[in-house]
């Protein structure tokens, strides 16, 4: 980001100089004053969508501001298409204005001037990112109204956002086909440093929406699988073994008693389970030293270890892990101990064909 402002700093810069006669640093200046107009135009962009998310009870958590956009991270979906539409127009429907807000001002203001050169080239940013980002694709604004609309008629919020996602895969490869298409047929120059970041910063944006899509497509088909998540079944058992014990005695003991994939758990002279071994530290061990380190040193307090009560729905599963991440949660039932969910497992339910690291 900081590079890419710097770009159009010096670009924009040179050429407002040129075309208004300024010094080298009142060009310059002017450059970054652009760049100042052009994140405040994201940032309003992205209030419209977080102001009308409020407006219907989704909570916000953050705006991210990019010099080729921005995104408004929510707590959780559009509770309807209807309100999936709404938020997801409000973004463009906003950009729109400021767009024709300075359109209006750019033929009011005298030509050659350098705030008739702000209002045009905020008119055109505006207008750009609205029309742009209504082709209906994710992860662009006129993605999520598509998805609404798909929503709506199939009553079915994954395959509206695969549908979405698939679509926003077109969209990027048809951005960069026409952009290389008209720069081939010469409609587009393709000579100097400028055209040629500008050509690689629209590739970008197209490998940027590629990604985008995918990552929707993969979200909807892990949200699909969330009805799947049981706790009460996902949760390894935990073995216990006395605080002291070697970690090559524990590790055998497991496996003697039948159970080598349950957690390794360390019980005080009580028998009241207190840590449990973090299996990546318990891994780094060589072999031949595990007779000689106690099974405290590659355990986790239980305080240190977040706890999921084995009744919680799949979407209450997965946002407690993603507020809370972890390798391990503790599942429990009231005051008892009912296993330890490995988010490696969790991971594998939602993602069966995907290979997974221990």
């Amino acid at each position: 980001m900081l590079l890419l402002a710097a770009l159009i700093t010096l670009l924009y810069g040179g050429v407002v100089r040129q075309q208004l006669a300024l010094s080298q640093l009142a060009g310059y200046l002017v450059g970054f004053g652009f760049v100042v107009l052009l994140l405040g135009s994201v940032l309003l962009h992205e209030l419209g969508h977080a102001l009308t998310a409020r407006r219907y009870g989704i909570g916000v958590r953050g705006i991210t501001l990019e010099l080729l956009g921005g995104y408004t991270e929510m707590d959780r979906d559009a509770p309807s298409p209807r309100v999936d539409l709404l938020v997801s127009l409000a973004g463009p429907a906003v950009s729109l204005v400021i767009g024709l807000a300075a359109v209006g001002a750019t033929l009011a203001l005298p030509d050659g001037t350098l705030v008739n050169q702000f209002a045009f080239q905020l008119a055109a940013s505006n207008l750009l990112v609205a029309l742009f980002n209504i082709l209906p694709g994710l992860p662009l604004d006129g993605g999520r109204a598509l998805r609404a609309g798909v929503w709506a008629v199939t009553r079915d919020q994954h395959l509206a956002t695969e549908v979405a996602g698939w679509s926003g895969r077109l969209v990027a490869i048809g951005t960069a086909g026409l952009v290389l298409l008209l720069t081939w047929v010469g409609l587009l120059p393709s000579q100097g440093f400028g055209p040629v970041l500008g050509l690689g910063l629209v590739l970008l944006v197209a490998v940027t929406l590629w990604q985008g899509a995918g990552q929707a497509i993969r979200a909807a088909r892990i949200s699909r699988r969330f009805p799947l998540i049981d706790l009460s079944r996902l949760a390894r058992p935990v073995f216990r073994v006395p605080t002291g014990t070697p970690l090559a005695e524990a590790q055998r003991r497991g496996a003697d008693a039948g159970q080598p994939d349950s957690t390794l758990g360390v019980a005080d002279s009580s028998g009241r389970l207190v840590a449990l071994v973090d299996r990546t530290a318990a891994a780094a061990v060589p072999v031949e030293r595990r007779p000689w380190v106690a099974v405290d040193t590659v355990a986790h307090g239980l305080d240190r270890v977040p706890s999921l009560p084995v009744g919680l729905a799949g979407e209450q599963v997965i946002h407690a892990v993603q507020t809370h991440p972890g390798a391990q949660y503790l599942v429990t039932s009231g005051e008892d101990v009912v296993g330890v969910l490995h988010v490696a497992d969790l991971a594998q339910l939602l993602e069966p064909n995907r290979k997974m690291t221990q």
